[in-house]
């Protein structure tokens, strides 16, 4: 599979995460208005089961597709994309830790690293939509570099950004859900 290939591939899922996100806030406040054993209830608590399932799901596509990017496309990492990696490679293991022990608190420490990299990829999706900008990165590997620009806006923070913030969303959608009844408790 061609680069070309595999990159509108990655930012059809980006496109597909975004959308999710947004269809999982209108189930949450569609839930809110209704009774907890509405459709929009059964559906909140559903997608509570799933939830750390789905974004360690997207933690290891972004970390599975950031390593594809370097040692197969041979594209070179900005200090930006280094800074969002640190971010997202140990969500890949805590998702699936906090997945496997079903615990509701794994915000605790997920969130951190997840907010951090969004705000990194926020500023750095802003770099390469508007790249005229003076920036702090390396002038022989500018952060404002697009190696990839699908559909006319989607480039690899922006992959980045859609997945950190569906991440954040599913963690927080695992710690307010109601359909689980135990936590796990640290020992």
């Amino acid at each position: 599979m061609s680069t070309d290939t595999l990159s509108t591939l990655f930012a059809l899922l980006s496109v597909l995460c975004a959308g999710a996100v947004v269809a999982t806030l209108v189930v949450f406040v569609a839930a809110q208005f209704t009774s907890p054993d509405s459709v929009w209830g059964t559906l909140r608590d559903s997608l509570g089961d799933l939830s750390l399932w789905l974004a360690w799901l997207v933690a290891l596509t972004a970390t599975v597709g950031s390593l594809y990017y370097s040692i197969g496309a041979h594209f070179s990492p900005c200090e930006l994309c280094w800074y969002q990696r640190i971010c997202m490679y140990p969500l890949a293991v805590i998702l699936l830790v906090g997945a496997l022990l079903q615990d509701r608190r794994v915000y605790w420490y997920a969130l951190p690293p997840a907010v951090v990299g969004l705000v990194i990829a926020i500023y750095h999706t802003q770099l390469q939509a508007f790249p005229k900008q003076k920036t702090f990165c390396d002038l022989n590997n500018p952060c404002t570099n697009r190696y990839i620009w699908k559909f006319g806006f989607v480039s690899i923070p922006l992959m980045d950004l859609v997945a950190f913030v569906f991440i954040i969303t599913m963690v927080v959608v695992s710690a307010t859900s109601s359909s689980r009844s135990e936590e796990v408790e640290p020992q």
